[in-house]
């Protein structure tokens, strides 16, 4: 990371001095990852597993047979383990702008259109937020009004109401699988109005916004168009075809020439999406993905939206995965290994989140993992092995999964029960209790052919079960920050520190200030300390550091020192058998 500081701003520089001789605004994880339904791109937090099912949907139908992506599994397990918030970017085959787009509401009628008069246009149009074919409710209906198109993860629309006299209507979003007789409405919108200078008004209230991918000079950029936000998890307002301006008179009589624009009680589907992930010929899932076939993608797919989770100003997350990646998967054109490569530049150019990685495909060999992991030196990365298999939450099958499919979950839960600065690993912390085996028993010859190679391992002990067994960062030269529990608490430390720095740029630079900063940073490693983060830590903002030159280049310099607290990785027993009558040593 260039540590140069051009325009106004915060620089925070590490300065690795612990080489060994031979809260704050804070995000969870996030997944980049195919998902059935969802934004296509574009980074979406969840909040709970259902918000994501929500979201993003759970299984899809491939030939004969129903998957799960990794992604759902992988966020069901973080967040059953204790994790708060998830950002997920949904990734897809194709073109983002020509291949996938949203689902709109079939005709809406209006009043005058039901009564005979000429209005050959809806009211207004929706459009669904989720991108794809899954969208498409539109088709034939069976009994009770069943949508024969209908499903878990698309919609119908419902106009429910209609009052001539205040110009108002009432709109429902239903599950597309229900039916006349019973109704599931998911969304209840109301009383609406066409009325544009109404605070009720349809825009107003659902939300018209668009968030559309950009590029400028290979740097990719979410713009976001259109005057009302969101509010809606499903839908947003396309366009509205028949306003009602100053729909009631002085008096508060309403005006005759609008009452014809009003939707009239009906309901109808969504169609029109185009956009899927399920490839003409069978995709390639779970432990039988390919370098060309990643359940069903190809690892092109991902490059915009790893470019997007780049901006640390927009999004916000302290570990990256993206299961499904495999580094040894290499192909001329499509290369997981430039993918990962570009996840590495990522949380090392950002400073404040650390990556899970997976070197090999499924039953590959202890000699092919240490040999892929020579490619890598960093400590903002991390990776484990064995393959894992658990129980897919939405089908009940057994699957095989990489491991960063799983590990996010064992940080969610030590952080959980502890903090980011201990180590996610061991019996107390790094037990995996949805897995179900681990691809190979590791011995212990194993394990430490792995670790000495920065690989962790994961191993299976009698009575404890599939336990993560190793915390080492990719970083080959040995310091603090070859650790994980390092990586995070200085993740932890530079967050919030920069967060608290941000509220005194273009403050006065002067002791008055730098007290000021101090006032709050002390506590705050102090606090860190006390929770067994930090032995011991100095803080030094004073003239020392920020003599008049660097004053008058309108710069304050804070130095921090760290001494982090190291975790038991190696206890050394010594048994000493003493005849009978010796004396045991003081």
């Amino acid at each position: 990371m260039a540590e140069t500081i051009v325009s106004p701003g915060v620089l925070a520089i590490e300065n690795d001095q612990s080489f060994i001789t031979q809260q704050p605004v804070q995000a969870g994880a996030a997944i980049i990852g195919p998902t059935p339904k969802g934004k296509v791109g574009i980074p979406v937090l969840c909040t709970t597993y259902s918000d994501y099912l929500n979201k993003f949907g759970s299984t899809f139908l491939s030939g004969s047979q129903t998957y799960t992506y990794f992604t759902s599994i992988a966020a069901y397990n973080y967040f059953n383990s204790g994790g708060n918030t998830l950002l997920v970017t949904r990734v897809v085959s194709g073109s983002t702008s020509l291949d996938w787009t949203p689902a709109t509401s079939s005709f809406i009628s209006s009043s005058a259109h039901a009564a005979g008069s000429p209005y050959n246009t809806s009211p207004f149009i929706l459009e669904t937020l989720s991108e794809g074919i899954i969208m498409n409710s539109t088709g034939p209906t069976g009994s009770d009004g069943t949508l024969l198109s209908g499903s878990a993860d698309n919609f119908r629309w419902q106009i429910a109401s209609q009052n001539i006299n205040d110009g108002t209507f009432s709109l429902l979003i239903r599950q597309g699988n229900d039916s006349d007789i019973n109704q599931s409405v998911v969304e209840s919108w109301g009383p609406l109005s066409l009325d544009p200078f109404d605070s009720n008004y349809i825009e107003k209230v659902i939300g018209n916004q668009v968030e559309t991918i950009r590029s400028d000079n290979g740097e990719y950029y979410v713009q976001l168009t259109g005057s009302f936000q969101n509010n809606s998890s499903i839908i947003r307002v396309k366009q509205v075809n028949q306003t009602t301006p100053n729909y009631l008179d002085n008096n508060g009589v309403f005006k005759p020439q609008f009452t014809g624009s009003l939707p009239s009680a009906s309901s109808g589907t969504f169609g029109s999406a185009k956009g899927t992930n399920i490839p003409s010929s069978a995709g390639n899932y779970y432990e039988n993905i390919t370098s060309t076939n990643i359940q069903g993608l190809t690892a092109n797919a991902y490059t915009e939206s790893i470019s997007l989770l780049a901006n640390k100003d927009a999004y916000k997350y302290n570990v990256l995965v993206a299961p499904g990646l495999i580094s040894s998967h290499n192909s001329t054109g499509n290369s997981s290994f430039a993918a990962i490569t570009q996840i590495q530049t990522t949380v090392q150019e950002r400073g404040d989140a650390i990556a899970i990685i997976d070197l090999v495909p499924y039953n590959a060999t202890i000699g092919t993992v240490t040999s892929t992991v020579s490619s890598y030196n960093t400590p903002y990365m991390a990776t484990y092995w064995p393959w894992l298999k658990t129980v897919d939450p939405n089908t009940g099958n057994q699957v095989w999964v990489p491991a960063s499919t799983m590990i996010p979950s064992v940080y969610a839960f030590n952080d959980s029960v502890a903090a980011p600065w201990f180590a996610p690993a061991g019996i107390n912390r790094g037990i995996l209790p949805t897995v179900i085996q681990a691809e190979r028993i590791l011995t212990q010859g194993n394990r430490d052919t792995l670790y000495q190679s920065n690989v962790n391992p994961i191993a299976t002990f009698p009575g404890a079960g599939v336990v993560v067994f190793g915390q080492k960062t990719l970083q080959k030269k040995r310091s603090a920050l070859d650790r994980v529990n390092v990586r995070r608490l200085l993740i932890e430390l530079k967050n919030y520190i920069s967060q608290v720095a941000d509220t005194f740029v273009f403050e006065q630079n002067d002791a008055n200030t730098r007290s000021e900063i101090l006032s709050i940073i002390n506590p705050y490693l102090s606090s860190i300390q006390q929770q067994q983060g930090l032995t011991s830590f100095k803080v030094i903002m004073d003239e020392s550091n920020n003599p008049p030159s660097v004053v008058d280049q309108n710069q304050l310099v804070g130095q921090i020192y760290l001494q982090p607290t190291k975790t038991i990785e190696f206890i050394l027993l010594d048994f000493n058998i003493l005849p009978t009558g010796a004396v045991f040593p003081a």
